[in-house]
């Protein structure tokens, strides 16, 4: 377990790792920030939904990231990000995302697509190597590439 709510297999599940076969397994470091993230975010989020939390992506080793496009400095890789969903429905993604903003740190969180009424998931990361940042950002398309801009919503 990576944590209460966290299974090991839950957190580095990839369905691209399996259809490629490409390893996923992270080292020592990686599940070190692994549980930082869950203890100093997910934890306490959850327990304010007050039930389930999708787990889009937790871990991507550097084959899996690359596999998927996903950005070359992805704290994902590092075992620092989660990206959540609201699928269970307790919370949307908004208010998951403003509870965060409002009460927790965090180093980066980023409103992912959707509208300005909700996005489609929240990526969220933690660091235990220098202060959080607190850093907002929202990822959106433009020109059928993605764009991420520094703000909050």
């Amino acid at each position: 377990m990576i944590s209460d709510h966290i299974s090991y297999k839950e957190a580095t599940h990839s369905a691209t790792a399996l259809r490629r076969d490409l390893d996923n397994t992270p080292n020592d470091e990686q599940l070190k920030c692994m549980e930082e993230v869950a203890e100093n975010l997910f934890e306490p989020l959850r327990k304010w939904v007050g039930g389930p939390i999708k787990i889009n992506s937790f871990f991507r080793g550097e084959p899996v990231n690359t596999a998927i496009g996903g950005s070359r400095t992805s704290q994902h890789m590092k075992g620092q990000a989660i990206d959540i969903d609201d699928t269970f429905k307790y919370k949307t993604n908004a208010e998951m995302y403003h509870y965060i903003k409002d009460n927790l740190e965090f180093d980066q969180m980023i409103w992912e697509f959707g509208d300005d009424e909700n996005p489609n998931w929240v990526h969220i990361s933690w660091v235990s190597h220098r202060p959080n940042r607190k850093k907002l950002t929202v990822a959106f398309k433009k020109n059928g590439r993605t764009k991420y801009e520094n703000k909050s919503i």
